[in-house]
């Protein structure tokens, strides 16, 4: 790599290295890497699609509880020197994922929905999404022969 770089993207398998340690050798890069951005070497900087794919990796090939996934988000989210798309909704996301037990992208939508106003949400995943005080939600009916039902 030439030059110095002073903002870099972080992509999701560098940052499940650190967190797991299953690959020592990257996880000390990492760990290299976070210490120069703490510094103000670098800034690095992830989306929210990449926090939402640990998740994902965490569940599904690690099967780590729902606990510790949403502590490695907060982590996170509160690594110096790294900024996160959306790190707010994603800090919310990651609590309510735990306290209401819905999947950690359903419980980032209603954060989102929170946040833009939108108080009803169409869904075929009615059960998860009633655990929001906030948002209502029903399954879009079936038009009618007058025109499109999309009457909740």
């Amino acid at each position: 790599m030439g030059g110095v770089v002073k903002e870099a993207f972080l992509d999701a398998n560098v940052i499940l290295r650190y967190l797991l340690n299953d690959i020592p050798e990257q996880a000390d890069a990492v760990d290299e890497l976070l210490k120069e951005a703490e510094e103000g070497k670098i800034l690095l900087r992830t989306t929210a699609l990449v926090i939402a794919e640990i998740v994902w990796t965490c569940e599904s090939y690690y099967e780590l509880p729902k606990e510790e996934i949403r502590d490695k988000v907060l982590a996170i989210l509160s690594t110096p020197g790294l900024e996160v798309e959306n790190a707010e909704l994603l800090a919310e996301a990651a609590i309510l994922y735990v306290e209401k037990n819905v999947d950690f992208i359903d419980a980032y939508n209603a954060c989102w929905a929170k946040r833009e106003g939108i108080r009803f949400a169409y869904t075929f995943d009615i059960k998860h999404f009633r655990r929001f005080d906030w948002l209502k939600s029903g399954a879009p009916k079936r038009p009618s022969r007058k025109g499109p039902g999309w009457e909740a």
